[in-house]
């Protein structure tokens, strides 16, 4: 099993930064892509950000607002999500994910799952 697990939510202010990590483990698997999204209580999932393996392309939701930044290693099956002057409204749950095959990157439909970390923006 592919296991997914994200570290690095916490309760800041509004302005403040955040660095979320995740890793993917398990046996050799397939990677074409791993990403964040995040949904808040009575919203939908959202995508956030996430990182093509193949050649490194990153992309962005609208809602990351030029704030958000994606990185990773995927030797090491491992991404970050640098978020820069949080809001309010970035609060939510945020889960990394793989996807497997693509070739859609923009889509919840990724494969393996974490539990995801919480973060809250206090005003």
């Amino acid at each position: 099993q592919v296991q997914v697990v994200e570290s690095g939510g916490g309760l800041v202010q509004a302005g403040d930064s955040l660095r979320l990590s995740c890793t993917a483990s398990g046996r050799a698997f397939t990677r074409y892509a791993m990403g964040w999204f995040r949904q808040a209580p009575g919203k939908e999932r959202e995508f956030v950000a996430a990182i093509r393996w193949n050649d490194g392309a990153a992309y962005y939701g609208d809602l990351t607002e030029g704030r958000f930044t994606i990185s990773g290693d995927g030797a090491k099956n491992t991404v970050d999500l640098q978020m820069d002057n949080l809001k309010p409204e970035d609060t939510a749950v945020y889960l990394c994910a793989v996807e497997k095959y693509g070739p859609v990157i923009i889509t919840t439909l990724y494969d393996y799952w974490g539990q995801g970390t919480q973060v809250t923006v206090s005003s």
